[in-house]
């Protein structure tokens, strides 16, 4: 059963059009966090690379900071402890042991401040896609993370992902298998892809997961013409969309009871169906 004193949340998912200067897009979010509604267990999740987006080539490496250090953490750790909020940052560059190359992280803060989960992103987006940017190479700037994370979040199980692992459903059924509640997936999704793809596979991880699912995203046109969807969402384990941004910049907050995902699983037992979870028999 859950814990009656963290079953309700608010959850809240900011959209934005990040620009390449750091201090220009936390000046914003400083702005955005001071208009939250109040709630005493309140999770935040901002969007793929929402401190850095759009500069040219090499741009993201020259701000990469070591994990739990440097100075655009310590601001991010000082927000969470001003607005006293588990604050998600969706991805930022982190140093990696090729020195080519950053580790897009995602980085969760607790309302003290500290560092509570950081997550790599699994899978990079080496794709070709019809729009103004053609042909992206995450890779070759981007080094692989290679661990599943499963975040305690004041007694949250929160899964964390970003962008392109959410069209790898078996990572989440991992995360599902240990327990997670509630699937952050911050994203910078292209328009192109956003259009075509972006409802679907959220509600979709929603409803086979048996989990909340909070997914903000960038939008717009950015400094460098790549130009992403927009719709942040936040679904509910029925896949039921609770908010959604459309394409504006701007915030969306729901407040959910992690009692319903008691009531989801005890009508729908997938977890105990779910012949992948053992070892089959012949």
């Amino acid at each position: 059963m859950v814990n009656r004193m963290v079953a309700d949340w608010q959850l809240s998912a900011l959209q934005w059009c990040s620009t390449p200067d750091p201090a220009d897009n936390l000046a914003r979010l400083r702005t955005l966090l001071g208009t939250l509604p109040q709630h005493s267990q309140h999770l935040v999740v901002l969007p793929e690379c929402a401190l850095i987006f759009g500069g040219p080539e090499g741009w993201q490496q020259r701000f990469s900071e070591p994990l739990g250090q440097g100075p655009l953490q310590a601001e991010l750790a000082a927000l969470a402890r001003q607005f006293q909020l588990y604050l998600l940052l969706g991805s930022f560059p982190t140093q990696s042991a090729d020195p080519s190359r950053f580790a897009a992280s995602s980085l969760l803060f607790a309302p003290d401040g500290r560092l509570l989960a950081d997550y790599q992103k699994l899978h990079l987006f080496d794709v070709e896609v019809a729009d103004r940017t053609g042909s992206y190479r995450e890779s070759d700037s981007t080094q692989a993370g290679e661990k599943v994370v499963l975040a305690d979040c004041g007694g949250l199980k929160l899964g964390l992902s970003i962008c392109y692992d959410v069209r790898f459903p078996a990572m989440m059924q991992q995360l599902a298998a240990l327990g997670m509640q509630v699937l952050a997936v911050p994203s910078a999704f292209t328009r192109v892809t956003g259009a075509a793809h972006w409802h679907a596979l959220l509600k979709a991880r929603a409803i086979e997961t048996q989990c909340f699912v909070v997914a903000p995203n960038q939008t717009g046109v950015h400094a460098n013409g790549r130009e992403t969807y927009g719709h942040s969402l936040i679904l509910d384990p029925y896949g039921r969309v609770l908010a959604d941004a459309g394409t504006e910049p701007g915030l969306i907050s729901a407040r959910i009871d992690l009692k319903l995902l008691t009531e989801v699983r005890q009508a729908m037992p997938l977890q105990q169906h779910n012949r992948f979870n053992c070892e089959l028999i012949p």
